[in-house]
């Protein structure tokens, strides 16, 4: 039996992995139901704000409870954030009209986002550093299976009961879970002597996360906009994220200085590579070969078993493995799922072969995801955990929204073989920025 599930971990364990699995849950069920949701509150006018309002909302809540968490300690943070996502639940669960459902939505988001950096920070202190690759396996699997049961699931329950119950049922899940995770959070809290008065530099923050928030809705949508108008709007967009962002990851991150700016970078080129590809994969498979749309969506499946597989297999080699062996294995995996996607548009493979590239950049995200994650927790000072995971996931969001963007702008000139010839030359640039994520001897020295 895995380390994380005996004393004292184990019920830490539990709840921390329940609380990922349900904010995956949420993200992902709500997408089967808004159809739904819409209907019945008579607000199909808002249906997009409902997904990009808890997109923009995360973004905020990693930033903000994240600092919090690094000046206070993880306790009241969690807690707060914990309670925040709960809000959102039951105002969504009851809401009566769309206006008040979109606001459920953006409370998801905010509590959402800041309970993923806090758990994270109560990681790094309740968690010796052997465990934390296993625990960081654990996670990656609690955000993939609900892309395997979360649809269907939520389908269900909504057919069998109502939507309402999607939410309020998730609610009462939330609240045990919390209960598990209680023990550990006892002493976490810094004394009032050590807290750190919150300054002027976490407003800006703040605000700068909100820019960047809006920037990354912005760049979400362009997908659906299309045309020459996403030609105009991307780079604006861009340049205001490179802006805001500046401030809200580690020093150096966009020359990819070696340590934890690259592993900070190198979240936000996988992402991009992951994303940008897996939006237009069913596409190809539905319009070039006439593949039915429950055979593209086994392909994506398969993607999200091999994700799960290669956590699992993370989880349980620990820290046996130095940190070079899986970053480089898990780029290289990751680039050569892109490419078998680009070969099968450009020369029109056999649409197996799609579906064994999906597979291979699924094992890839598996493996960079959670050494990624234990990277960014090594190359930590005490009281930056918070930052440095915030960063980490902000990147991803950005990463992947700036990737939908760029392959979708280049499908109008050349549908799937130039997103795909994106996606492949970023997933090449994963294995050069992946090599300096990486320490340059076998022990990890802390950076700012």
């Amino acid at each position: 039996m895995s380390a994380i599930l005996r004393r004292p971990y184990a019920l830490t364990t539990i709840g921390a992995w329940s609380l990922v699995f349900l904010a995956a849950f949420e993200s992902l069920a709500v997408t089967t139901i808004m159809p739904d949701v819409t209907a019945d509150l008579n607000g199909r006018e808002l249906y997009a704000l409902a997904f990009s309002a808890a997109l923009a909302a995360g973004v905020v809540g990693m930033v903000t409870f994240g600092a919090w968490a690094d000046r206070r300690g993880p306790a009241v943070p969690l807690l707060s954030a914990i309670l925040t996502f709960g809000a959102g639940l039951a105002l969504a669960g009851t809401a009566t009209s769309m206006p008040l459902f979109v606001a459920g939505r953006f409370l998801q988001g905010l509590g959402g986002g800041g309970q993923t950096v806090a758990l994270y920070v109560l990681i790094a202190l309740a968690y010796p550093s052997e465990l934390h690759i296993k625990i960081f396996g654990a996670f990656a699997t609690a955000w993939v299976l609900p892309s395997l049961i979360g649809p269907s699931l939520a389908g269900l329950t909504a057919e069998a009961l109502s939507w309402h119950w999607v939410f309020l049922g998730v609610l009462i899940l939330v609240a045990a879970a919390t209960t598990l995770v209680l023990p550990a959070l006892r002493g976490r809290d810094r004394t009032p002597a050590d807290r750190i008065p919150a300054s002027a530099a976490d407003a800006r923050r703040a605000g700068q996360a909100t820019v960047v928030a809006l920037a990354v809705t912005v760049l979400s949508s362009l997908a659906e906009i299309g045309g020459g108008l996403a030609w105009l709007i991307a780079p604006a967009a861009l340049a205001v994220v490179a802006v805001a962002l500046r401030n809200l990851v580690p020093v150096g991150t966009y020359r990819v200085a070696r340590g934890l700016p690259a592993a900070v970078a190198l979240c936000a080129v996988a992402g991009g590579v992951f994303v940008g590809t897996e939006v237009y994969l069913p596409l190809l498979l539905h319009d070039r070969y006439g593949v039915p749309t429950w055979l593209s969506g086994i392909t994506l499946t398969a993607g999200a078993v091999a994700w799960a597989i290669a956590s699992a297999v993370q989880s349980r080699l620990g820290d046996r493995l130095t940190p070079h062996t899986p970053i480089r294995a898990g780029t290289t995996l990751l680039a050569a799922g892109a490419a078998t996607e680009l070969a099968t548009a450009a020369f029109h493979v056999h649409p197996a072969a799609a579906a064994a590239g999906w597979f291979l950049a699924g094992a890839g995200m598996g493996t960079l995801y959670p050494r990624i994650s234990a990277l960014v927790l090594a190359w930590s000072r005490p009281g930056e955990e918070g930052f440095n995971t915030a960063a980490k996931s902000i990147t991803d969001a950005v990463g992947g929204s700036a990737s939908l963007a760029a392959a979708g702008a280049l499908f109008t000139v050349m549908p799937f073989v130039a997103p795909f010839a994106f996606t492949t030359a970023l997933g090449i640039l994963t294995v050069v920025v992946g090599r300096r994520a990486t320490p340059a001897s076998s022990r990890i020295v802390t950076t700012s």
